[in-house]
């Protein structure tokens, strides 16, 4: 058999088990790259030894390491990390410190050398921004003031590891050159000149140049690849990494209007190409030694669970953020990312670290994942078991929301209280406003509500599903509650905490399907909304008076 041929026959066969994996990781409720490590276990050399083409996997493996990069470069929004002021630099900042200190001390404590510990240290300081925004996305909270501190703190940490994967590739370059002045020298000035080109092609050629390929969907998608990896190459050929110059291409076009649709299209095909790295980090694993490593990845993973969370509680609750904020904030930093993965396999390679740091890394990436996964599905649950515990990591009067949201002040008198400012809920908003109803808008996402408020509706920040939240708001005048929110749990949960909190008036949620909407009645609601079947019946009036 020709050797493409084998190596077509391989690939084909990995990827069957990783999608075979992949479902079970689903039905499971776990991120896809626990599924993809088990894959590597499974076909590597310490079961299975389906993986014979090492290098063609290695190749697509850096392929999607680059890509990785590039997306991260291209979605450096440095605007969300100003409108959230210091909470996530702060926030983002001060988690990676405290983990990275206290982490590299209880290595010390664990008998591991300096340069071991520091490793691992560093790699437990990072969280998954995919995994992340991926279950925030499916839980509806990605717009939540919660959910854009966690994005804004895990851009922070986002440039702390890319800054870190630079440092490591210099003193790797330094190990193997020597401590000579004049390569030091010869390499400061590449840099400096790499950098300044770029910059000039974002002012001058950039912008015009993608403006004209993006006659073309195909030719932009083509173009950001080639780009990419070209940079990637460069930066590699100059003598530093090629994850610097995948990074550096992507924020080169991070400031072109075109960088949510190159994000959208890249997505897929760097989480494509991102499976073989796990694969291949899978293969990689001696499950021999991973007994031995058991122990201090509990330690660690229990670090990681408790530790991290309770920081980010600490601050933010020093800022004036409530302690439900805080909590669901601290959550998602409750396990290691893909990065510390990379991380580590970067110091494998350079011969600063064993395999067997690789695979204890490995271990509590699994731990952590798995665990924190479940932790962030059911946090309103998490959160009220552990209420009473958390009074301690709130200000007494956290006037910080409030502030964030452009409101001040108790919320004013309405005789609606409209909860859910979206497409629906803000033209309902409108409608009710417009007729001289007094209504106050109720929405989660803080610039929803700063916008309302500069037209000149009454609107506040709150959580629908927060249990605090019915307390703060003018309940006594208000005849009907209003809930315009997308998803039956939400829905359910504003309900019971309406009633539980003494609303005396009517309640009336939203739904999209008829026996959605008797479960909503049998419930205690007073009126269910249809927005698509109510729409429907408008239209088809408009259009029959027509004829």
């Amino acid at each position: 058999m020709p050797p493409f041929a084998q190596v077509f026959h391989e690939i084909a066969a990995l990827l069957s088990v990783a999608a075979l994996l992949g479902a079970l990781g689903l039905w499971l409720r776990q991120p896809l790259i626990v599924a993809f490590l088990g894959v590597g276990v499974l076909v590597g050399p310490a079961a299975l030894g389906w993986v014979q083409s090492a290098d063609q996997i290695d190749l697509l493996a850096k392929l999607g390491i680059a890509l990785l990069l590039f997306v991260v470069g291209l979605r450096l929004d440095l605007h969300l990390i100003r409108t959230l002021g210091w909470v996530a630099l702060a926030t983002g900042l001060g988690q990676v410190l405290f983990t990275s200190l206290f982490g590299y001390l209880i290595a010390l404590g664990l008998g591991f050398e300096p340069v071991t510990a520091l490793y691992v240290a560093v790699a437990l300081t990072f969280s998954s921004t995919i995994i992340i925004v991926k279950l925030l996305s499916d839980k509806r909270e990605i717009d939540s003031l919660h959910g854009r501190i966690s994005v804004g703190f895990l851009i922070v940490q986002d440039v702390v590891v890319v800054l870190a994967m630079i440092g490591l590739n210099a003193l790797g370059m330094a190990d193997r050159a020597g401590p000579a002045t004049a390569d030091l020298l010869r390499l400061l000035l590449q840099g400096g000149a790499f950098l300044a080109a770029i910059l000039l092609l974002m002012r001058w050629g950039l912008p015009q140049l993608v403006r004209r390929i993006a006659r073309s969907q195909e030719l932009l998608l083509l173009f950001a690849i080639t780009w990419a990896l070209a940079l990637a190459a460069l930066g590699d050929l100059l003598g530093f990494s090629k994850e610097l110059g995948a990074f550096l291409a992507g924020i080169s076009l991070a400031s072109t209007p075109f960088r949510e649709s190159l994000g959208a299209r890249l997505s897929p095909l760097r989480d494509f190409l991102l499976i073989f790295f796990f694969i291949d980090l899978g293969a990689q694993l001696d499950l021999s030694q991973l007994g031995a490593q058991i122990g201090p990845a509990l330690i660690f993973s229990a670090f990681v669970l408790l530790g991290n969370p309770l920081i980010v509680m600490v601050i933010m609750g020093a800022m004036g953020y409530r302690r439900r904020t805080g909590f669901l904030a601290g959550l998602t930093v409750a396990q290691i990312s893909e990065f510390s993965l990379i991380l580590t396999a970067l110091g494998v390679g350079l011969g600063h670290v064993g395999k067997e740091t690789l695979g204890l890394v490995t271990l509590v990436g699994l731990i952590t994942i798995g665990l924190s996964t479940y932790m962030i599905l059911y946090s309103h649950d998490l959160y009220r078991w552990m209420e009473p515990v958390l009074v301690f990591f709130e200000r007494r009067r956290p006037t910080r929301e409030q502030e964030q949201a452009g409101s001040d002040g108790p919320p004013a008198a309405a005789e609606i209280l409209l909860f859910g400012l979206g497409r629906f809920g803000g033209h309902l908003f409108e409608e009710l406003s417009a007729k001289g109803v007094k209504v106050l808008g109720i929405d989660f996402d803080p610039q929803i509500v700063e916008r309302w408020n500069a037209m000149g509706l009454p609107a506040c920040y709150g959580d629908a599903t927060d249990p605090d939240l019915p307390a703060t708001l003018p309940m006594d005048r208000a005849r009907w509650a209003v809930s315009c929110l997308p998803d039956r749990a939400s829905n359910l949960v504003l309900l019971q905490e309406l009633r539980q909190q003494g609303f005396r008036g009517s309640i009336a949620l939203t739904s999209h399907s008829p026996a959605e909407a008797e479960a909503f009645l049998a419930a205690g609601a007073e009126r269910v909304l249809l927005p698509f079947r109510d729409g429907a019946r408008g239209a088809a009036e408009q259009l029959i008076r027509t004829f």
